[in-house]
């Protein structure tokens, strides 16, 4: 599959790297989720003359220092003393050698040093504010566990917090992009066939480019690909994970499969999980973690309890859902009876993600001032899918997302239009309207 946008990315690196050349070092910092590009992002900006990558890898500090050493020889050119086998002597050297020489350094999965030798934070934040002014070095480092990345730059308590001149969030593939991919693939898609493509992959790179490679552009050739032996999606999540909670993943993941069935109360999810006390976990699966969403119904009141939480990340959403809630038939590798599933229950279960769709069309559309849903508590017959109230007017939409627009009943929507804008948006004009496939 060849490279898609990130054109603000690709101008944002480069500008970094311009920066560094012209005046004095620069450190940038390109974290996101696994198999969300970083490495091809960062590669494809800066290509590969003057460019030093080096993955760390898990395993003895000697041992690694002995790999980058055979790479900084063979991409700039000079030699590494074989006694540089630390890695505050090796990146010491590297910090001298741009004293007279200007490059890229791209350190991938940064974090992992956190694992084989933490003090070398400490040590690179001392080489950093020696030599940064007097070298021309453009430091870019990636990370892909997210609470370790967090850690490292974001807090204050860390030696590399504020060292950063830039730092780059990378997400997924925003709509405009997802659609000419899948234009790409098939030119005749129907509307199911995004769907089913931003349902499952969430539109992250990687998931898209397995697709894209094996020619499966609609529902029943995704799930073909996906669930089969040898399946690179079968353990995704897990692996996904793991590496983000640790060993006491148990709970963590209980509380992502319930979620994943529908449940999405705190209280409600206690009560599947047999009436443990899961608060703490929330908030690092929203803090820490950044797994989770708190949502609340919108213009609604601080403090307010009305909360409802969902998973960020639709591919972990998914995996929960048929992967990890399907396990036995996993286990025993009944993959037939799988797909089977899957199939059957996607126009139930992409409903959902019908509406987060639309939410992030809005979004990418920056019409509006703010985006979110409304309901109260206990109170169903009054839930809009989505509200969005617009950038200059005092002016909102609301919307009733259906898969079928024929199953639309406008009269539903206007009576509960009427009570938000008794309860919350007294004085604005609302637009009624049903979005559905037809829309996308």
């Amino acid at each position: 599959m060849r490279f898609y946008g990130r054109e603000e990315q690709i101008e944002e690196l480069r500008a970094g790297r311009s920066r560094a050349f012209e005046d004095h070092s620069r450190f940038t910092v390109v974290t996101g989720r696994r198999r969300i590009g970083k490495t091809t992002l960062v590669m494809k900006a800066l290509g590969e003359q003057n460019t030093l990558y080096l993955f760390v890898a898990r395993k003895n500090e000697a041992l690694l220092c002995a790999d980058f050493s055979e790479q900084i020889n063979a991409t700039l050119d000079t030699f590494v003393p074989p006694e540089t086998n630390t890695f505050k002597s090796l990146f010491t050297f590297l910090f001298k050698l741009a004293e007279v020489q200007e490059y890229s350094l791209v350190i991938d999965e940064f974090q992992e040093f956190f694992n084989i030798n933490s003090s070398f934070y400490s040590d690179l934040q001392n080489l950093w504010d020696r030599h940064r002014n007097k070298t021309k070095v453009n430091l870019v480092v990636c990370g892909s566990v997210y609470s370790l990345i967090h850690k490292i730059f974001r807090d204050k308590k860390e030696p590399l917090f504020g060292r950063a001149d830039a730092y780059i969030q990378l997400t997924p593939f925003n709509i405009a992009t997802l659609k000419a991919i899948l234009c790409d693939m098939n030119p005749r898609y129907v509307p199911d066939d995004l769907l089913a493509l931003y349902t499952i992959t969430g539109a992250v790179p990687k998931y898209v480019e397995l697709f894209f490679d094996s020619g499966s552009s609609n529902l029943k050739q995704m799930v073909n690909f996906m669930v089969r032996e040898g399946s690179p999606f079968i353990d995704e999540g897990k692996n996904l994970l793991i590496e983000e909670f640790g060993k006491n993943y148990a709970t963590y993941f209980s509380i992502l499969s319930t979620l994943s069935s529908g449940v999405n109360t705190q209280s409600r999810i206690e009560d599947v999980l047999g009436g443990i006390s899961i608060g703490g976990h929330l908030k690092r699966l929203v803090d820490d973690y950044g797994i989770l969403e708190r949502k609340i119904p919108l213009l609604a009141k601080k403090g307010t309890q009305a909360v409802r939480y969902q998973i960020r990340d639709n591919f972990i959403q998914f995996w929960f859902k048929y992967f990890d809630g399907n396990q036995s038939l996993v286990e025993i590798k009944n993959y037939p009876a799988l797909r089977s599933l899957m199939i059957s229950d996607f126009p139930s279960y992409s409903g959902r993600l019908l509406e987060r769709y639309f939410v992030q069309k809005f979004a990418e559309s920056y019409e509006f001032s703010n985006i979110g849903s409304w309901w109260e508590t206990g109170k169903e017959h009054h839930d809009i899918d989505i509200v969005a109230l617009y950038l200059e007017s005092k002016s909102a939409l609301a919307v009733e997302v259906k898969r079928q627009a024929r199953k639309f009943q406008p009269e539903t929507l206007h009576s509960r239009v009427q009570h938000l804008q008794e309860k919350v948006l007294q004085g604005y004009a609302v637009k009624e309207q049903c979005l559905s496939l037809e829309d996308m």
